[in-house]
Formats: C-alpha cells, sequence, structure tokens
C-alpha cells in the first residue's frame, strides 16, 4: 500500500513538471497571437505615443465628463479629465508621479504609496508590457479557459516583478482582450478592485484598438468610456508629462 502511494504521488510530481513548460509555452503562443490580432508586432513597435479622447460617464456619482490621454512608450502617461468646470490631470514622466488637487488647483506630487501603482499602469497602458515584456520583468501565467456568457476565454496571469498580478481574459476566436481584472490605488492609499471590459474594437491606422471601455469597482459598475478619437505617434514632447510649476 506503502508503495503505491508513493508510485501515486511521483506520478503527480511528474505530470506537474512536465506540465509546466508547456503552460509557459501556452502563455507565449497567446501573446503572440494577440500582437498578431492587434496589427502585428512590426506595427505595434513602430508606435512611439498614443492620443485617446472621449465622452466619460461616471456612474456612481451621476456625472459626466469629457477625458483625453496620452502615452509616451515605454511608460510616460497622462490623463486630463474635464468635470463641473474643472480640469483634473494625473501624469507620471517615468519617475515623477503628480496631479492636480482639484480642492485647492495646485499641482502636487502623489503620494508615495501611489508611485508603484502609478509605474505598473502606465507601463500596461502601452505595448510594451506585451511586446518585451522579459525587459520588464513581467511574466505571464496561461490559467487555463473560461466561459463568460457562453463565451470562451483564454485567462492569463500577468505578474510584475513587484508582485503585482493582473488577470487577463482573452477572447479564444479573435485573440483581443477582453477583460482585465487588476488592483487600482486610490490617493488615500486605499485598494481597490477593478476590471475593465474593452469592445467596440475598430482599426485605426492599421491598429485594431477598443473605443469603448466598461468600468467595474468592486463588482459594480463605476462608469465607461466612450473614446472618439485615437491617434498614433503625434510627435508627444516628453514636456507633456512632466510635472508642472
Amino acid at each position: 500500500m506503502k508503495k503505491k502511494g508513493t508510485a501515486v504521488l511521483t506520478l503527480l510530481l511528474f505530470l506537474s513538471m512536465a506540465s509546466a513548460p508547456a503552460w509557459a509555452q501556452q502563455a507565449s503562443d497567446i501573446l503572440e497571437k494577440m500582437i498578431e490580432a492587434s496589427g502585428g508586432r512590426k506595427a505595434l513597435e513602430g508606435i512611439t505615443d498614443t492620443s485617446m479622447s472621449g465622452d466619460m460617464n461616471i456612474i456612481q456619482m451621476g456625472m459626466s465628463a469629457t477625458v483625453t490621454m496620452y502615452h509616451k512608450e515605454p511608460d510616460m502617461s497622462r490623463q486630463d479629465i474635464e468635470v463641473m468646470g474643472m480640469l483634473i490631470t494625473q501624469a507620471f514622466d517615468g519617475n515623477v508621479a503628480w496631479f492636480t488637487n482639484p480642492q485647492t488647483g495646485g499641482v502636487e506630487e502623489m503620494p508615495a504609496s501611489m508611485l508603484e501603482y502609478t509605474k505598473r499602469s502606465s507601463l500596461q497602458m502601452g505595448n510594451a508590457a506585451m511586446l518585451h515584456p522579459e525587459k520588464y520583468g513581467i511574466k505571464y501565467e496561461f490559467k487555463g479557459k473560461e466561459s463568460i456568457e457562453g463565451k470562451d476565454y483564454f485567462v492569463l496571469a500577468q505578474a510584475f516583478a513587484n508582485g503585482d498580478v493582473n488577470t487577463w481574459y482573452v477572447d479564444a476566436d479573435s485573440y483581443l482582450l477582453h477583460k482585465m481584472k487588476t488592483t487600482s490605488m486610490e490617493m488615500m492609499g486605499g485598494e481597490t478592485e477593478q476590471e475593465l471590459v474593452f469592445t467596440d474594437y475598430k482599426e485605426v491606422n492599421g491598429i485594431i484598438a477598443p473605443h469603448y471601455m466598461t468600468i467595474y469597482q468592486d463588482e459594480a459598475e463605476f462608469g465607461n468610456i466612450a473614446w472618439l478619437e485615437i491617434k498614433f505617434n503625434s510627435g508627444l514632447d516628453d514636456a507633456l508629462f512632466k510635472m508642472e510649476e
């Protein structure tokens, strides 16, 4: 009986060791197919910056706003939100994260608790995290398939060097990203579970990009953004992302 138990444990250990490289390879294969579905590696490599503008509905607050997002590869980002006559900006220049305080109108550096989250979110806004994950200490792991409303999705874990993990749900037919589960950081340091759902994919200069994003926070719909214009390679200057005086 003891020998049989040992044999079973040995078999399970062998199977787990044998399957790990296959699942890692599957994650790599899915990433390559995602790159191809989005326009191809050459086209994505050619993107130096992205500008997006659209309308935002903040459902939980009963407000609407206009939003413009800028990104310069690999990790510079800026978001301008116009709401109730105010302009609220959050930005990251690759080193410093800053924002405009809507209460004072002044420009402030984000608290240290926000810096790591801002670095991560700025990097994943662009293409570097998918094209060259190893360069940025990012690893992907295939977690199997999951069915959502009768449709199959590949599930990938996107793990960052600092331990943060996002979960991607990739359409098993189109290989386009459908949903991402992540952790959002509030300015006061609290964490919030967030889901971003990407739909209405359209072609823009050879790139397939989502034009609608629904935001869920703690499992309730927080808001949505309809992107009305997406532009690539506008020649964005680094100064756009620098902390304003």
